[in-house]
C-alpha cells in the first residue's frame, strides 16, 4: 500500500487482519509495518528484498524515521552495507535493553502473562554464558529439565523476534536442543481423603481470616478508629476459596480463571465459556456448571465490587499472575504433598468418569489425551 505518510495517518491506522506494509511515497524506501496486534514499526528498504529495522513508530516519530532512512540510503549509495555498519555500533550484551524495550512492547500486545515471562527471562539469562554450563548449573540448583526447557524455548523465541526486526543477523541459540524428558509422567490425582482435607483447610483459612478481622475491629473500636468491613457478612474472605472450588468443579486451568470475565459467565444457563483467545488450546469451549460451581460464582458476584470485567482480580482491578504463596500454604495445612494446581483438572475428569460421563465428552470438556481412571480414597 502506497501513500504519503503523515503522523496523523500513522496514529489512526487500524489493526489489520494480517501484517500490512505502508510505503511512503515522499521517501522511496521508507516502510511502515502494522501488525494485527496494533504494533507499528518503521523499516528502510535499501535494495530488493533487503530492509533494515528503524524502530517503533510510537517512539521514533515520522520525521526521525525519514531522516534515519535518508542516512541509510546515503550509506548504500556510498557502498556501505547498513547492516554491517549497524553491527559495529551494537553494544554487547544487548539482551537486557532488548527485553526492556522492543520485546516488552511486543509481549504486552501478544502475551497474557507478559510481565511474568519477561521477568523470568531477565532472571534466567542475566548473564549469557555458555548455554551448556548454564543448563548444568540450573540442574545443580534443583530446577527440573521441564522448567529449563521452557526457559530455553522462551529465550529462543525472544531472540527470534530480534532477528525478525533485524537487530541481530541470526539467533545464536537456534541449534540448541531441549533436554530429553519423560513425557509419560505419572498423573497425580487428588484422592477423596485429600479433597476432604483440602476443603477443610479452605474452611479453616476462611474462619481464621474472619477471626483476625474481628480482633482487628475490636482493637480499632477501643481506640475510636473507623472499623474495617466485617468478613462475617460475605461468603468468601478473598479470592482463594472460590478459585479453588471453581477449579475442582469446572476443570478450568488457573490462567483461564485469571482471564475469565463476567461476560463469559451465564449463571441462569449455568454455562461458563472459555474463549479461544484465553484458552491454551486456542479453542473456545463451553463448560456446564454444577450446583457448587454455580453457587460459588453467585456468591462471589454478590460480594464483588464490579460485575463487569475480570471475575477474579487484585485490589487494583488487575489480572492475577499467580497465587503460589497462598496455594502452597493451603496444601501445607491440608497435609497434601506433590500436588499442583493443574492436578485439580485430573480430579475433575476422574469425577466425570465416576459419574458415568462417556470418555468422548470427558475429553471435550477437559482436553485430555489419556482417559481418566477411577480413583478411590485410601
Amino acid at each position: 500500500m502506497r501513500a504519503a505518510l503523515t503522523q496523523q495517518i500513522i496514529e489512526k491506522l487500524p489493526s489489520p487482519r494480517t501484517v500490512e506494509d505502508h510505503r511512503d511515497t515522499r521517501l522511496k524506501g521508507l516502510i511502515l509495518r502494522v501488525t494485527p496486534a496494533g504494533a507499528k514499526f518503521f523499516y528502510c528498504e535499501y535494495a530488493r528484498g533487503k530492509r533494515i529495522w528503524l524502530g517503533r513508530a510510537d517512539v521514533l516519530g515520522l520525521s526521525v524515521a525519514r531522516e534515519a532512512a535518508r542516512t541509510i540510503l546515503a550509506q548504500v549509495f556510498q557502498g556501505i552495507d547498513p547492516i554491517e555498519a549497524r553491527k559495529s555500533k551494537l553494544e554487547v550484551p544487548i539482551l537486557g535493553d532488548f527485553l526492556d524495550g522492543d520485546y516488552l512492547t511486543w509481549a504486552k500486545a501478544n502475551q497474557r502473562a507478559y510481565k511474568q515471562n519477561v521477568s523470568r527471562l531477565k532472571v534466567a539469562f542475566k548473564a549469557m554464558l555458555d548455554l551448556e554450563r548454564w543448563r548444568a548449573a540450573e540442574v545443580e540448583r534443583g530446577l527440573s529439565h521441564q522448567t529449563i526447557n521452557r526457559d530455553i524455548a522462551s529465550i529462543k523465541a525472544c531472540l527470534n523476534r530480534a532477528v525478525e526486526w533485524e537487530l541481530i543477523d541470526r539467533n545464536p541459540l537456534a541449534r540448541v536442543k531441549k533436554a530429553r524428558v519423560d513425557d509419560m509422567l505419572k498423573v497425580r490425582y487428588l484422592w477423596e481423603a485429600e479433597e476432604i482435607r483440602l476443603r477443610q483447610a479452605l474452611d479453616a483459612r476462611e474462619e481464621r481470616r474472619r477471626a483476625e478481622r474481628d480482633s482487628a475491629n475490636r482493637w480499632r473500636e477501643e481506640r475510636g478508629y473507623v472499623l474495617l468491613p466485617s468478613l462475617r457478612t460475605v461468603a468468601f474472605t478473598d479470592h482463594l476459596k472460590p478459585i479453588v472450588l471453581l477449579s475442582l468443579n469446572s476443570g478450568c486451568r488457573r490462567d483461564e480463571l485469571f482471564d475469565l470475565t463476567w461476560s463469559n459467565v451465564d449463571l441462569d444457563g449455568r454455562i461458563l465459556t472459555v474463549t479461544g483467545a484465553t484458552a491454551k488450546s486456542k479453542r473456545t469451549r463451553h463448560i456446564p456448571l454444577n450446583r457448587q460451581a454455580t453457587s460459588t460464582l453467585r456468591n462471589w458476584r454478590a460480594q464483588s465490587v464490579s460485575t463487569e470485567g475480570l471475575v477474579f482480580c487484585n485490589e487494583a482491578r488487575e489480572r492475577f499472575d499467580r497465587v503460589n504463596t497462598s496455594w502452597r500454604a493451603l496444601l501445607k495445612d491440608a497435609e497434601i504433598t506433590s500436588f499442583r494446581w493443574h492436578d485439580m483438572r485430573h480430579r475433575f475428569a476422574s469425577r466425570l468418569v465416576m459419574g458415568g460421563v462417556d470418555l468422548n465428552t470427558v475429553r471435550e470438556l477437559h482436553h485430555l489425551v489419556r482417559s481418566a481412571p477411577v480413583r478411590r480414597g485410601r
